[in-house]
């Protein structure tokens, strides 16, 4: 009824969009920080360097998840294998460390240290603008 060949074609093809759509919001990501770093300069803003920092993490932290789902999906799609399974778990590894690196960099704690110090995810979120 359904030619596998096409629905692989298709599920890849959904993969290769999504990589794509990663990547565009990292870099839309830079180029919005950048843009928005001089005006914020220029309007004397004293942190416009942590919230260029800030902005640019959210796209790169943003970015990775839609890019370890395209790795689930192309690993999905294809015929799994081992060697496919064992590389999609050091993506996603790799790609969770500097996650949690970006985090700890921007907020100067671990997520977890968030909840034992009794702050408010929503409050005091990296992704709360500002």
């Amino acid at each position: 009824m359904f030619d596998m060949d096409v629905i692989d074609g298709a599920v890849t093809a959904m993969g290769r969009v999504i990589e794509i759509i990663g990547i565009l919001i990292i870099l839309g990501a830079i180029i919005l920080g950048l843009i928005k770093y001089p005006i914020n300069k220029r309007k004397g803003l004293h942190d416009a360097y942590q919230r260029l920092r800030k902005d640019l993490s959210q796209g790169i932290l943003l970015g990775l998840e839609i890019l370890v789902a395209a790795d689930i999906i192309a690993t999905v799609a294809n015929e799994p294998t081992l060697r496919k399974a064992l590389t999609l778990a050091i993506i996603v590894i790799v790609r969770t460390f500097l996650s949690l690196s970006l985090i700890v960099e921007v907020e100067g704690q671990f997520p977890w240290q968030r909840k034992a110090n009794g702050e408010n995810d929503d409050e005091h979120s990296m992704m709360k603008n500002d």
